[in-house]
């Protein structure tokens, strides 16, 4: 079993920046892939970043590149989401998950910090 929660959303304006953090209660955290997703009103949960146990090796969804970085310390049990120059249309629930497994869908989610971005 593993705890996720996330902190860091807020309400701030077009071009700010934010930083998300997801804590983890498991001491085997340094083991899993970590992906943040987030989810705005009335549309569906997509892909936002991941990155590898290791932090060696992320991925972004297109939307985000060059404006996110996701990075990770395993001794802190944290993974972070570092948002730069935001849109109104990055306004959305962020959520962290942890896959466990080496392939197939993410087990574990936290509840969720709402980001809002006014232009």
């Amino acid at each position: 079993q593993v705890q996720l929660v996330e902190s860091g959303g807020g309400l701030v304006q077009a071009g700010d920046s934010l930083r998300l953090s997801c804590a983890a209660s498991s001491r085997t955290f340094s083991s899993y892939r970590v992906g943040w997703f987030r989810q705005a009103p009335g549309k569906e949960r997509e892909s936002v970043a991941n990155i590898s146990a290791s932090g060696s090796i992320t991925s972004y969804t297109d939307f985000v590149k060059g404006r996110f970085t996701i990075s990770r310390d395993n001794a802190k049990n944290t993974v972070y989401l570092q948002m730069n120059s935001l849109k109104p249309e990055d306004t959305a629930v962020y959520y962290c998950a942890v896959r466990v497994r080496p392939l197939g869908s993410y087990d574990y989610w936290g509840q969720g910090t709402q980001v809002t971005v006014s232009s």
